[in-house]
């Protein structure tokens, strides 16, 4: 038979005899095995909400409010541009506005005057000309 001892190892009926240090091979070792009771500060059911609680706040300030930020300043941007404004499209490319309706603005691309093209206001990321004097 094998036993369970306090310190986590295991051994034999024997071994655990001579461990407590009788001679008889019919004493019965009984040992209670008690699961230890965290302790401290920080064990307590309290302080596991108040950190759980203090990580949505740091992610929330960190990630969540400039991202709405961010979108709040884009929404303004795209609703500032007027007719004739250089505009920059979320596929890199630049191009003059030539038409604006409600959802849609219809950009000129290009030197070619005929070619309109209609965007949506969402892909607009930016207002601004683009710098036609690369560095060499």
């Amino acid at each position: 038979m094998e036993y369970f001892l306090l310190d986590g190892t295991i051994r034999s009926y024997d071994k655990v005899n001579e461990s407590v240090g009788t001679n008889q091979s019919t004493q019965q070792v009984t040992e209670q095995v008690t699961t230890p009771q965290p302790s401290g500060l920080f064990s307590s059911i309290p302080f596991t909400i108040i950190y759980i609680v203090f990580i949505i706040i740091l992610f929330y300030f960190m990630a969540i409010r400039p991202q709405k930020k961010r979108d709040k300043q884009l929404k303004e941007l795209q609703n500032e541009i007027k007719l004739g404004d250089w505009v920059l499209l979320d596929s890199g490319i630049y191009g003059k506005v030539a038409g604006i309706s409600e959802a849609i603005y219809t950009i000129e691309f290009g030197t070619n005057k005929g070619v309109l093209i209609p965007v949506l206001k969402s892909r607009i990321v930016a207002k601004g000309e683009p710098n036609f004097n690369v560095p060499e």
